[in-house]
C-alpha cells in the first residue's frame, strides 16, 4: 500500500555513516565552549548525524586545531 500524507512526498533521508563519531563518552564542559572529551561544540555534537561526509571531515579538522591550543 503506498504511503499517504506529507511523508509520501518526502524522500527517505540518507545519513552518512562513513566517518565515525569522535565521541569518547566523556561528555563534559568545564567552562569552555567545547566538550572536554571530543572537543566538539554543542552544535557540532547535535548535528553530527545529519552532516555530510565533507562536513564531518571539516569538524574533525577543527577538532585537531582545537587540540593544538
Amino acid at each position: 500500500m503506498p504511503r499517504r500524507g506529507p511523508e509520501a512526498r518526502r524522500p527517505k533521508r540518507q545519513f552518512d555513516t562513513s566517518v565515525p563519531s569522535p565521541c569518547v563518552q566523556v561528555c563534559r564542559y568545564d567552562g569552555g565552549e567545547v566538550c572536554v572529551g571530543c572537543h566538539r561544540s554543542p552544535e557540532e555534537i547535535r548535528d553530527w548525524m545529519i552532516l555530510t561526509r565533507e562536513e564531518k571531515l571539516a569538524v574533525l579538522e577543527r577538532i585537531e586545531q582545537r587540540k593544538q591550543l
